[in-house]
Parts: C-alpha cells; structure tokens; sequence
C-alpha cells in the first residue's frame, strides 16, 4: 500500500470515528475513495512526494477542503495514536520540501 494513501486512510478512519461516530461513513468513504484514485494516478509513481509538497495540484477545491478538514483534526491526534505513521509524513514532507528549494 502506498504510504501516501495509508496515511490519508488513518486519519480519515480517525476523523469518521471521533466525528461521525462510525469508523466509516458514506461521505467519508468517498472521500477515501477520491483520495486513493488521486493517488494512484499521480505522475509522479513511486517517488510521489506528499501532497503538501506537491507542484500538481490534482484534488478538486471542494474535495482538497474537505482533506484539509480531515488533516487540521487527525494530524495532532496522529502523534499519539499513529507515531510511526505520522513520523514517517513528516520526515517525507521535509525530505521533499528540501529538495524542492534546492
């Protein structure tokens, strides 16, 4: 599983449950759904960077507000419940952020 999507999975997983009450409801299904087509069809492949860093900006407004949502949420909450996962984005975040200045 591409580690881009296995973080956006947790925290929308993590998001759905304190918010909606259920792990997964129908709008924050499609909104995994959206985010995991999005993903697999980035041109970048295997050296994806995160989309925070990205220069191809592929989500629609509507669906990117809607993951920014999800993210001002889980991302706190990520530290203590996920710390390998939200270790491992951040480190990919600066590691590309780097080489985009460069």
């Amino acid at each position: 599983m591409n580690p881009e999507f296995k973080t956006i999975k947790t925290m929308v997983w993590l998001y759905c449950s304190k918010r909606h009450g259920e792990p997964l409801c129908l709008d924050c299904e499609e909104l995994l759904e959206y985010a995991r087509l999005r993903i697999e069809k980035c041109p970048f492949g295997a050296e994806k960077p995160t989309c925070e860093n990205c220069t191809v900006h592929c989500y629609k407004p509507a669906m990117r507000e809607r993951v920014k949502e999800v993210m001002r949420f889980s991302g706190p909450r990520m530290l203590t419940r996920h710390p390998v996962l939200a270790l491992r984005h951040l480190i990919r975040s600066k590691l590309y952020s780097g080489r985009r200045s460069k």
